[in-house]
């Protein structure tokens, strides 16, 4: 047992043991993984006692975020990082094959490049893994306060165990999940803020239990001796189900007394706490569960793509292997094929001849399959992600000093892909900063601002907009920008309903979670709310002269203003005895509070339509006018709830509490039973009114919004709002536009209204789902007319949440899915987050086309982890959407930059880049398997075993990254300008079988070049001394012109060269040279093959070399110089076409009006930042030798018109005199 406190003695342990035993029955534990819940058993905690709590075995605190240890990390770095990759494994294969006596090459051939690749990919990981490991070393060896011998001694937090009493400090770290028994504020309360978990920086509350407020010393501490029964560790951080066992009195656990580890402690001098979950059961660590591992669709191809080299490969083995079987002959004396003679070349049994000469030829073309294909992607994506990605100040957003995050970079070209977006509405499209701009009270509006929403509908309907005067006397701040005087200053009183204007206002100060910060003074207060919008709620309140300043676990003081008579003000204090949180299944939040005078209210606010569900019989005038209200307030894009309240019987009151309390202490399904309880005392509610926020559009949204549709990207927006505030923001998006024809499926029908008064739940939902059906079948019906047509108008589909569920039902999903995949637009309203994910899947799976999801709140997790790439909003509901995602941005307007440049420039990168590593690849093996046919079949090797062994790691690797870093066809804010550019990746444009085949075509005519051309050449060739050219000499010039040929071949692909293209291509054909100078030149005992010894030297030593290192590069890529040039002037791509337009035109990526930063730098920064913008080298395109036709038909494909490419139009732009080259002034 470790820890301070050891067990005494063993007998005494048992002793102890058995005794317990007779008194307490110990919980049954679970075993668990790090993520699953436990089973729903209870574990037994005694506070305060090592020795009982030793027999239950708990976990330690000690913890390990690690992926090895010592002893696991190469087998299993091995097998999880490097062997479940078919290449890795192949080659592993042939190293084995290269080792026994019928390979022809030396196993360093395969070894060497193998074990590069293997020590690159490990040496990452073992880098990665001692940072976490050196992490966890400093977590665990932090120093907490814990009871010992009546006195507080520091220790690590590693020796904590289960049961122990801690103190933790002002400011804090919590190091287990703790039971709060007392607070060094009054009343129990201390405050925590939980941005480790959530990302939230708002503080809540935490109370303890009035029996355990007295255990603040460390003498008062060692009498505590508690039962604790509880649930089993799960990964649930909102709940918690428990009971406090002490003398004999059983006392019900919350969350509001759990501390848990990772949350710290703020406005509190110390607490002091029972450990409960320690080390991996805590709740954050079962939390920390991995992204779901995502592989991008390219990667997924490239996987064809190696099975068809793997093809490729048996195919060349087979016809090696038929052909020795035929050739193989005693007339062929002089091989001196005797009957002696080995397995492999006996003419008596051709089978074997022929099996044998397979595995020879195996291990002679392994080269074909790219073995540092893998770990150059990896590394040129890891580059793109953490210095382009994360540095580009396009995306940094200056106001929260938000740089943009690459959270992997395993997608990195799946974001040049993407077809359908999927968007949350609050925080991603709006700003989620919340105003508090109307509302409802007894059926009467009160605010006369007008909404952006609200002017773009009058500007689309023509209506000219006339400006509302503001009052002198409106106040605004942040969180309230209501402007009525009707309601200001006490004028409310003069109203004809001043008793509903006092049960709204003190609905809004009283029904509420929110924590009062600083001076208790009107302008220097500060709210820590959960969300945004219960802060403007209880901003409302305060500038209506009900001011909210101060909270303790039972009370809330009031500040009330001109209530009993204009002028007067009174502090009011509310005895708050009950409270009914709010969640996303009973959407709806009550407060039961006792008046200072006795009388008994419940305060109730929520959605309106689970508000109206409990609203008392009668009034119906003053129901429909504020229904009436609500939907003009979200045609405006309102956010709205509903306000209600119900005075209380002292006697009804007191037999719903014992249930409450009942249900309180209930150890099993707690919440449901909690929710039962509520029902009973949520009903019969007096509505008073509503009110309506204002959640602003984000800066740019509009735009950015157009230009990726323009892009072809279709944008879909899932949100729990009702439809018309849906739709509005829609509107303001530039989503839907009155040109579109608009299907729109709800469940706000009369004829559903009828059926669902009945109650029937099994005829709702059969009339339902058979009205779904039948809107389905009617808006399908409609769009195959539209589809028919040539030029009819774009298409949108408005579904709620109830529709949307019964038309995700199997049988139905069909429909909807090819209506939606018609649609340009796509909005889903009062839609929850499983539905959000299902809507997501239903897209991915059944369309197959590449998905975004894009999200700020926890409600937006599970459609961020469905898609192909998630990207989370940096927002103010928290970072749980961004701690689920692959990519996180601060503003969805940076999606333009993500998508269209990044995205793009990662597709066409490494497109190049895997179909030149097969070309190149290819090109070199076909060199080997041309000299089969020479040799008989017999799997001679035509390469010294050096030569194919750093072929690919050294004489052709670095080029490759280089253009898988910095190539780049069009600048970035070209990219922007012609979104159009972006639909080349949603087509896969560069990555078919048809592009793979032009390269492999290439590559055979380019290997049959090196081959004949030089072995032709050779053949009446002689060196110096006189001598022929032999097997080694011919060999080393082919390899040469192979080095060369395929490093200039890259430069030929390349659309922008910078000096690093140079220094790459220059340095690997000088890497040869150097690698042949000394091997050729140094000759040891060990040298498997002295024949190479002094080879470059004697051909270097030829005319020959030279006549010949020239005239086979330009004879092997003249074919490709043909095809480029005809491809580009005749059939261009359309990044082409614009490259063309702008040829003269600087490189501008560097201007300031680009960048959002430009305003914030200091005079240095800015003198810093000029002098860095002055003239200098910049990157020259190539590849611009032929000018392109085509601008009218590329022009037009962007207004949607097709008009296809004259014969004309080729002779008129190869007769145009090309423009003096200028530069441009922005």
């Amino acid at each position: 047992m470790s820890g301070w406190d050891r067990v005494r003695s063993s007998t005494r342990s048992q002793q102890d043991r058995s005794q317990n035993s007779t008194q307490r029955a110990p919980s049954r534990t679970v075993t668990l993984g790090r993520v699953q819940p436990q089973a729903p058993s209870f574990r037994t905690i005694y506070c305060n006692d090592r020795e009982a709590n030793y027999a239950h075995r708990f976990k330690g605190n000690s913890i390990s975020t690690t992926k090895y240890n010592f002893f696991t990390f190469l087998p299993k770095g091995l097998y999880e990082q490097q062997f479940r990759r078919v290449a890795n494994l192949y080659f592993l294969m042939v190293s084995i094959l290269s080792a026994t006596p019928y390979s022809p090459v030396h196993p360093v051939t395969n070894v060497v490049p193998l074990s590069l690749v293997l020590l690159v990919s490990l040496v990452k990981e073992a880098f990665e893994d001692w940072k976490r490991f050196q992490n966890d070393m400093a977590i665990n060896n932090t120093l907490v306060d814990v009871l010992q011998d009546q006195r507080w001694e520091s220790i690590p937090w590693k020796r904590l165990q289960v049961g122990d009493i801690v103190r933790v400090k002002q400011d804090g770290f919590f190091p287990a999940d703790v039971l709060l028994l007392a607070s060094s504020n009054p009343d129990g309360v201390c405050y925590i803020e939980t941005a480790n978990l959530d990302g939230e920086t708002n503080l809540k509350i935490r109370k303890a239990l009035e029996r355990t407020w007295d255990y603040l010393t460390p003498e008062k501490a060692c009498e505590f001796k508690g039962e604790m029964q509880c649930e089993q560790p799960n990964n649930s951080l909102y709940t918690f189900t428990g009971n406090l066992v002490m003398d004999n009195q059983t006392l019900p656990l919350s969350p509001n007394q759990i501390l848990l580890r990772g949350c710290s402690l703020k406005n509190t001098e110390f607490i002091v706490g029972a450990v409960i979950f320690s080390g991996h059961e805590t709740k954050v660590m079962m939390n920390s569960m991995n992204v779901p591992s995502k592989r991008s669709t390219l990667e997924r191809k490239l996987d064809k793509l190696i099975l068809t080299l793997f093809g490729t490969l048996f195919t060349m083995c087979l016809i090696g292997a038929i052909g020795s079987g035929v050739f193989i002959d005693r007339k062929y004396y002089f091989l001196g094929l005797s009957k002696s003679v080995e397995d492999q070349f006996n003419p008596n049994n051709r089978f074997l001849v022929a099996l044998l000469t397979m595995l020879t030829l195996l291990t002679l073309y392994s080269t074909i399959i790219p073995i540092s294909l893998y770990v150059s992607i990896e590394m040129i994506k890891f580059i793109q992600s953490t210095q382009f990605i994360n540095k580009d100040l396009n995306m940094y957003h200056a106001e929260t000093d938000t740089p943009a995050l690459a959270r992997t970079s395993n997608l990195n070209e799946e974001l040049g892909q993407v077809e359908y977006i999927f968007s949350d509405k609050t925080g991603t499209l709006t700003r989620n900063l919340m105003e508090f701009f109307k509302c409802s009270i007894g059926g009467e509006i009160y605010g006369t601002g007008m909404t952006e929403i609200e002017r773009g509908v009058a500007e689309r309907k023509g209506i000219k907009i006339q400006e509302v005067q503001t009052s002198t006397n409106s106040i605004h701040e942040k969180g309230f920008n209501f402007d009525d005087v009707r309601l200001m200053r006490g004028a409310w009183r003069n109203e004809h309903n001043p008793d509903a204007c006092k049960e709204f206002f003190r609905c809004l100060a009283i029904c509420h979670t929110v924590l009062p910060e600083g001076d208790e003074s009107p302008e220097k207060i500060k709210y820590q709310a959960a969300s945004p919008d219960e802060a403007a709620l209880v901003l409302a309140a305060k500038n209506f002269g009900f001011f909210f300043y101060r909270r303790t676990p039972t009370m809330i003081y009031v500040r009330e203003s001109h209530v009993e008579r204009m002028g007067k003000i009174q502090d009011v204090s509310y005895e708050i005895l009950n409270v009914l949180e709010f969640n996303s299944t009973r959407k709806r939040q009550s407060v039961v509070c006792r008046y200072p005078d006795g009388r008994l209210v419940l305060y109730c606010k929520g959605a309106d339509t689970v508000i109206y569900e409990r609203l008392v019989g009668g009034g119906d005038d003053l129901k429909k006018v504020t229904r009436e209200h609500l939907e003009q307030f979200g045609s405006a894009g309102l956010r709205t709830l509903c306000l209600a309240y119900k005075d209380l019987a002292p006697d009804m009151y007191e037999s719903w509490n014992e249930k409450f309390i009942q249900a309180k202490s209930s150890l099993r399904d707690r919440e449901k039973k909690l929710d039962e309880v509520a029902e009973l005392i949520e009903k019969d509610l007096v509505l008073i009114g509503a009110t309506a926020i204002e959640d602003k559009l984000q800066e740019g949204v509009p735009n950015c919004i157009e230009t990726l549709s323009r892009a072809g990207i279709k944008i879909w927006v899932l949100t729990g709002d009702k439809m018309e505030t849906a739709i509005n923001i829609a509107y303001a998006c530039n989503l839907l536009n009155n040109e579109m024809k608009q299907f729109i499926i709800s469940s706000d029908t009369d004829a559903i209204r009828a059926v669902e008064e009945r109650g029937d739940q099994v005829e709702i939902a059969r009339f339902i789902k058979e009205e779904v059906k039948k809107q389905l079948k009617k808006c399908l019906d409609e769009a195959q007319q539209y589809f028919n047509t040539v030029s009819g108008p774009k298409l949108a589909l408005i579904i709620d949440g109830k529709c949307l569920m019964y038309a995700l039902d199997p049988s139905l999903r069909i429909m909807l899915l090819t209506l939606s995949l018609n649609c340009s637009s796509v909005v889903c309203c009062r839609v929850s987050p499983l539905q959000k994910a299902q809507v997501t899947s239903l897209v991915k799976k059944g369309a197959r086309k590449i998905t975004l999801s894009i999200g700020d709140g926890a409600n937006d997790v599970s459609m961020i982890q469905a898609a192909h790439i998630g990207v989370g909003i940096s927002g103010l509901e928290g970072m749980q959407a961004v701690m689920a995602s692959d990519f996180a941005i601060a503003q969805f307007r940076f999606l333009t930059d993500l998508l269209l440049v990044h995205g793009r420039w990662s597709y066409l990168r490494l497109c190049k880049v895997v179909t030149y590593f097969f070309y190149k690849n290819l090109t070199f093996t076909l060199t080997q398997f041309w000299f089969t046919f020479n040799t008989g079949f017999s799997g001679q090797r035509f390469y010294d075993d050096w030569f194919q062994s750093l072929y690919n790691v050294i004489f052709t690797a670095l080029p490759v990254i280089i253009v898988g870093l910095f190539d780049k066809d069009v600048s970035s804010s070209l990219s922007k300008k012609y979104p159009e550019l972006y639909k080349e990746g949603i087509r896969n444009m560069f990555f078919k079988w048809r592009v793979v085949a032009i390269w492999a075509f290439f590559a055979v005519y380019q290997s049959l070049v090196f081959y004949h051309f030089v072995t032709v050449s050779s053949s009446t060739s002689q060196g110096s001394s006189g001598k022929m050219f032999g097997l080694w000499d011919v060999s080393t010039m082919a390899f040469t012109c192979v080095v060369v040929t395929v490093n200039l071949r890259l430069l030929m692909i390349c659309n922008s060269i910078t000096r690093w293209h140079y220094i790459s291509v220059g340095g690997s054909i000088l890497a040869w040279f150097l690698f042949i100078f000394l091997y050729s030149g140094i000759m040891t005992p060990y040298d498997r093959q002295e024949n190479v010894f002094w080879v470059i030297y004697v051909l270097m030593s030829t005319f020959y070399f030279y006549i010949t290192l020239l005239l086979v590069p330009v004879a092997a890529l003249l074919g490709d110089f043909l095809y480029q040039g005809v491809q580009r002037w005749f059939f261009p791509y359309d990044y082409q076409i614009v490259q063309e337009i702008h040829k003269d035109e600087a490189d501008d990526t560097g201007r300031t009006d680009l960048l959002e930063i430009g305003s914030q730098l200091t005079p240095d920064e800015a003198r810093s930042f000029a002098i860095s913008q002055l003239p200098r080298e910049i990157s020259k395109h190539t590849g611009f030798a032929f000018d392109s036709p085509g601008y009218e038909s590329f022009f037009a494909s962007q207004l949607g018109i097709y008009a296809p490419q004259k014969a004309w139009d080729v002779a008129r732009r190869a007769s145009m005199k090309s423009k003096p080259k200028t530069n441009k002034k922005n």
